[in-house]
């Protein structure tokens, strides 16, 4: 949609994320991502926290799935995605706004943490890549078109970085 705000975050899962499934079927994660600023103050040579941010935040489908059966309660993760402005009525009459965020994108930090990924088949839901009936040809459930070299049997490699050739201890470039 034009017009939207898109916004990177990065901050602290205040809780596991809330798996729910709408009467269609569809699944949607709800979660809220902790975020305070830092900064240095010179005069007194210490790092200061500004005000914390909570954002909550949404996120649906295949998406949402990943997100409830792969992050948890206090793991650091950048999120990106579209803020909304939701106005909203309390139960004394009076009116309320909260803003939130539809997360496209969501991955745990690197910065003091490792993670081993596993990659899932697609299904044609559309999204980056396209997806769907534009294609004259079935599509494939490897995302790169063939098989890994020298990797038989379908298994995963046991490195991102293996290429199948054999190693003779140098650098590939």
């Amino acid at each position: 949609m034009a017009g939207e705000t898109i916004i990177t975050v990065v901050g602290n899962l205040t809780d596991d994320p809330e798996l729910k499934f709408t009467a269609s079927g569809a699944a949607v994660a709800n979660f809220t991502i902790a975020s305070t600023p830092r900064t240095f103050d010179r005069q007194t040579n210490e790092w200061k926290d500004g005000d914390p941010l909570f954002l909550n935040c949404s996120v649906w489908r295949q998406v949402a799935e990943n997100v409830a059966g792969s992050l948890q309660k206090g793991q650091r993760v950048i999120a990106t995605g579209a803020l909304r402005v939701r106005n909203y009525e309390r139960q004394d009459g009076s009116r309320g706004t909260s803003v939130e965020m539809n997360v496209d994108e969501i991955g745990p930090s690197l910065r003091y943490a490792t993670a081993q990924v596993t990659r899932i088949a697609r299904s044609d839901s559309g999204g980056f890549g396209g997806g769907g009936a534009q294609g004259g040809s079935a599509p494939s459930t490897d995302a790169w078109g063939s098989a890994p070299a020298g990797n038989a049997g379908g298994q995963p490699s046991t490195s991102a970085w293996d290429t199948g050739a054999p190693s003779n201890g140098n650098p590939p470039f």
